[in-house]
């Protein structure tokens, strides 16, 4: 069945209940824009100009009466082409550059105030966060970066934080809290005007702790302008977004910004995993670059001496684990994480050191953690099959094999991966998708993820090059079905008792998007579906069984 749409407003929707007026005079000074009054050459009317705002949007469609609408220059439409429609929803002044307000010229009907500036969206941010008072400076805000685990790190951070008695707000991938009320989130990082009017309703409601993922794109592209971080994170860099940025090095410059010294979105203090080699750049940045100490978190025997070391790792039979994390005073803390795999001991040892960086007891924090399943990461489906079962959000080569590697370690069967790429995205990063698949399961079923406004037949034959650059000798069974469902399907009817069967790249995701329209399709749901048929099935007909009899459909690209 369908997953059910979500009845609440969207987190890109909230705002506060009583917003402040703010002076358009005031605004202008702040960021250096000019006030001018627009107003058409014909007008002989006696209106007086608002003088206030109340709210800002840059979406024309979304504005409401007393907002300040933000009209940017795009790459192929200006903003102010949809000033008309602004202005008739409610819009009172429009922030633009100076071909903006020539063109707001041509159309107002009245006298219009317009701030002027030469790059209204590098000051967005700021203005956003005035015309909100400012809702950052109130309460702490703790940013998480990272190509991995920024999700699973917000939520451990989160947990740790409720435990000791903050009341805590989290805006993230999967979605956005505010004292305890799920909203879903279209981005990992909002846009301004929309993170800051959440901001400004979460102090509202007596938040006093938001933890945050920040993405590169948010960084690069200035959505976190005017946040005041007290924390920023850091947890690891592999290869992702480079449809966005130009090469690995412009990536992790983008992450940076959270912490060197000449970036305006710069952290107070700093928490950074050493683990791989990006994370000991990263902490060099950050010890010159933050106003506070920056502490590192080391998990791996190969990292560099760091603050905080993970050690005597254990893990039990349903997957969770516990490690002993010594701190800066030479204090051993234990944590219990539920979630398998050595990058999770990773994300709840930063997940700690982040806590305690804002101010709370590592072994409070460390009882919150203990408690936090994530939705879509690892996230077993049991309907009483007798194989593991996985869903997990994997959707760059280093996660997937990462997962691959924890699954792989929790049992001595089979493996079965059905995985996917993203369309309209990273092209580089497909082969590699398909070729950590293939070196780490007997049976790859390569099939469709959200192949957006792209071939998908296209980004499959991606994979499967990826697939066949492994040597047959060390890549097991590969198979193309494009249907997803029918994909899951095909895995769950190979498994064996004691098999495993990963279903990588969506995890969360509640939807498909195929030519523009998201079609409502949620990987759990699906498996859970598939899982209870099968299980049906083979109970009524074990001899037709092909998990049972060792067939699994036809090898190397062929169709099922």
């Amino acid at each position: 069945m369908p997953p059910s749409p979500d009845p609440s407003p969207p987190a890109e929707g909230l705002r506060p209940e009583h917003p402040p007026a703010t002076r358009l005079r005031a605004l202008a000074d702040a960021v250096g824009a000019a006030h001018t009054i627009v107003v058409p050459d014909d007008y002989a009317g006696t209106a007086v100009p608002a003088d206030v705002v109340t709210g800002i949007d840059l979406r024309a469609q979304a504005v409401q009466p007393g907002d300040l609408f933000a009209a940017l220059p795009g790459a192929h439409t200006h903003g102010a082409q949809f000033a008309a429609t602004a202005l008739e929803r409610g819009a009172v002044a429009v922030l633009t550059d100076a071909a903006g307000r020539d063109l707001i010229a041509a159309t107002v009907t009245a006298p219009t105030p317009v701030l002027v500036h030469d790059d209204p969206r590098s000051v967005l941010g700021e203005v956003s966060a005035a015309v909100y008072g400012h809702p950052s400076r109130r309460m702490q805000i703790i940013g998480i970066t990272g190509t991995s685990g920024k999700t699973t790190t917000a939520y451990l951070v989160e947990a740790g934080l409720s435990a000791a008695g903050r009341s805590t707000g989290l805006v993230g991938t999967v979605e956005t809290r505010i004292a305890g009320r799920r909203v879903p989130s279209a981005l990992t990082t909002p846009e301004a005007p929309q993170l800051h009017a959440l901001f400004a309703a979460m102090l509202e409601r007596g938040i006093d702790t938001v933890v945050m993922e920040v993405s590169s794109h948010a960084l690069a592209l200035g959505r976190v302008g005017g946040v005041r971080f007290e924390v920023g994170a850091f947890t690891n860099l592999s290869q992702d977004h480079l449809d966005f940025h130009k090469d690995l090095d412009d990536y992790f410059a983008a992450k940076a910004l959270l912490f060197d010294a000449g970036s305006p979105h710069r952290a107070a203090r700093a928490v950074v995993c050493v683990d791989d080699v990006w994370g000991v750049r990263m902490a060099e940045i950050a010890r010159a670059g933050a106003n506070g100490p920056a502490a590192t978190v080391a998990t791996s025997a190969t990292a560099p001496a760091a603050d905080w070391t993970a050690t005597h790792a254990t893990a039990a039979a349903d997957g969770s684990q516990e490690f002993t994390l010594t701190g800066p005073d030479g204090t051993a803390h234990r944590v219990r994480v539920r979630l398998p795999g050595h990058y999770n001991i990773a994300n709840a040892a930063l997940a700690t050191a982040v806590c305690a960086a804002a101010g709370i007891d590592p072994d409070a924090a460390a009882d919150g953690i203990a408690s936090v399943s994530v939705p879509g990461r690892v996230e077993l489906v049991d309907r009483g099959q007798d194989f593991l079962a996985v869903v997990d959000y994997a959707h760059k080569p280093a996660a997937l094999e990462a997962v691959v590697a924890t699954l792989r370690g929790r049992s001595t069967g089979r493996l079965a991966v059905v995985v996917g790429a993203g369309g309209d995205r990273d092209r580089g990063k497909r082969a590699l998708m398909g070729a950590a698949a293939a070196r780490g399961a007997e049976l790859v079923v390569i099939t469709d993820d959200n192949p957006r406004t792209e071939d998908p037949a296209t980004i499959r034959a991606a994979l499967l090059d990826g697939t066949r650059s492994v040597p047959a000798a060390d890549r097991g069974e590969v198979l193309e079905i494009g249907d997803r469902a029918a994909a899951i399907e095909a895995a769950v009817r190979w498994a064996r008792p004691g098999d495993v069967v990963l279903v990588a790249g969506k995890g969360h995701e509640r939807g498909q998007e195929i030519n523009g329209v998201k079609h409502p399709f949620d990987d759990r749901e699906v498996l859970a579906d598939v899982l209870e048929c099968t299980r049906a099935a083979r109970s009524a007909h074990p001899a037709d069984d092909p998990g049972r009899n060792g067939t699994g459909g036809t090898r190397d690209g062929g169709t099922a």
